[in-house]
């Protein structure tokens, strides 16, 4: 492939072969009939791929399996008389151990023991890391699909509970290829039971594909409902976060409490429902994915009725929807608070940015007043100041005129001094008035 891309084609780009390779990732196991498959899915927060690896180097025969053969999250392992697949996933880890039914759950069989039966020991399941949040006992059975005991009998096969199931899928000749039954319930042994009924000859690659569209179904719909418990405990936060922007907006209406202790409510509310947001907005996300997916794989499932009880989409349409509604209307619900805070928070900040604004519109009223008075200090000082002048100017043309009379000149200087008064001080007040225009100037 690379020769051919080298000769023919531009170079690859990085992602190209894992791109184009991803449809394969998770290939649909090969499942004979009668088998039982062994399925637990766990969290995997805060389990790494070395640990997954550690335990899975444990089963017997792959002493050898090396770390890196878990960077493509899906790994078979081929033991003897039965396979293990390993899969991961971004919040969960599935592992899905396919050996042949043990003789006493064929058929007709009265509540068999399943959990001792598990070809890889009690011992390596118990010790599988992480925490368990799906585990299914799936039987799959050869039998008529028809037979008038079919409810009865898979009533007997998995125990106490309500039975939900349908027949599956179109085969050539137009007629369900398989049939499920279940209860969704847990047993004793902490698993839940599945019985799949499929005629005899039924392919492997059939059996596979039905086995992987049912557990990923129940799966999905386990991690779709962890928003549930979510979405109920932010209700009465949200009720009470909702009370107080109430509260703050009533005393915004009132005008009785100081703007800036409103802020500071309002500040500390926001932070919280940030926060919230913050910690439980993936949740919502997640669980709105996880419906989706649930969603479509019913609808592969391509469902037909066994008369007398529910098929399976319409047991998850019943008890699966009203939970999904809850969490899509807290979630929708936390959105339009945090949108309502973002409101009130801009109708305080104008509230706040008016009185400012009238505050420093006093403000300016006073500085104009202080001005004015300025101005008139100054033009009286300037008036004082010209005075001053004219008369250390005039006593000055008094001394010198008393000066020249002296030396003989018929010269009087009192008269002198007088009559130079309109003459100083108008050259007085036009120097003044020159400095004056001159600082007015710009740069000055």
């Amino acid at each position: 492939m690379n020769e051919i891309n080298s000769r023919y084609l531009p170079e690859d780009d990085a992602q190209r072969s894992q791109l184009h390779n991803e449809v394969h990732a998770r290939p649909s196991a090969r499942v004979r009939l009668p088998a039982l498959i062994v399925y637990v899915a766990v969290l995997n927060a805060g389990i790494t791929r070395e640990q997954e690896w550690a335990h899975l180097v444990r089963l017997p025969g792959h002493a050898d399996l090396k770390p890196e053969q878990l960077n493509g999250n899906f790994l078979r392992l081929r033991c003897d008389g039965f396979t293990v697949k390993w899969e991961r996933h971004t919040e969960f880890t599935r592992y899905s151990i396919v050996q042949a039914l043990p003789s006493h759950a064929f058929w007709g069989a009265v509540n068999p023991e399943l959990a001792s039966q598990a070809v890889v020991g009690s011992d390596w399941l118990r010790a599988i890391p992480g925490q368990t949040v799906a585990a299914i006992h799936m039987g799959m059975l050869e039998g008529d699909m028809t037979s008038p005991e079919l409810v009865a009998q898979a009533q007997a096969w998995l125990g106490e509970g309500s039975i939900v199931g349908s027949r599956m899928g179109n085969t050539t000749e137009g007629v369900p290829h398989s049939c499920v039954l279940t209860h969704f319930r847990l047993g004793p042994d902490g698993f839940e039971r599945m019985l799949v009924v499929a005629p005899p000859n039924t392919p492997d690659t059939r059996g596979g594909r039905i086995s992987q569209r049912l557990l990923e179904l129940e799966t999905y719909r386990l991690m779709a409902l962890r928003g549930l418990p979510v979405a109920k405990a932010l209700a009465p936060v949200l009720s009470e976060a909702e009370a107080q922007l109430a509260d703050i907006t009533a005393g915004m209406e009132r005008k009785g409490e100081s703007d800036q202790d409103l802020l500071d409510v309002l500040v500390s509310l926001a932070a919280r429902i940030e926060r919230a947001t913050a910690e439980h907005g993936y949740r919502f996300s997640a669980t709105r994915a996880y419906d989706t997916l649930v969603g479509q794989r019913i609808s592969e499932l391509r469902e037909r009725p066994v008369a007398g009880i529910q098929t399976v989409g319409e047991f998850m349409q019943r008890r699966l929807s009203p939970a999904m509604a809850t969490v899509a209307a807290t979630a929708q619900r936390l959105a339009s608070f945090s949108e309502r805070i973002s409101r009130t928070s801009a109708l305080l900040r104008t509230r706040v940015d008016i009185a400012s604004e009238s505050q420093n519109q006093i403000l300016l009223e006073k500085l104009t007043k202080g001005q004015a008075l300025q101005l008139r200090l100054q033009s009286t000082v300037e008036g004082l100041s010209i005075a001053a002048i004219s008369y250390y100017v005039v006593s000055l043309v008094l001394y010198a005129a008393k000066g020249l009379n002296k030396l003989g000149l018929p010269l009087n200087p009192e008269v002198a001094a007088g009559l130079s008064i309109p003459l100083v001080w108008w050259g007085v007040w036009r120097m003044t008035r020159k400095i004056y225009d001159k600082l007015k100037q710009p740069g000055h």
